[in-house]
């Protein structure tokens, strides 16, 4: 998810409230999530930011 827009914020909230999981956030997390909540949804729902096209293409391959 890119944040570029604001309601690219409840798409997020949406997709957490779904369950979904493995969550690439980008071009760099969003600077309202405090440390403490970035490591809960880390821990929770797998969510990581996004490094390079070549680099995010080899993980999400695998």
């Amino acid at each position: 998810i890119a944040w570029y827009e604001q309601k690219a914020v409840a798409v997020l909230l949406a997709l957490l409230y779904l369950g979904v999981k493995n969550i690439h956030l980008g071009p760099t997390l969003p600077a309202f999530l405090s440390p403490n909540v970035t490591k809960v949804l880390v821990e929770k729902f797998n969510i990581a930011g996004i490094s390079d096209v070549e680099e995010d293409m080899k993980e999400m391959i695998g």
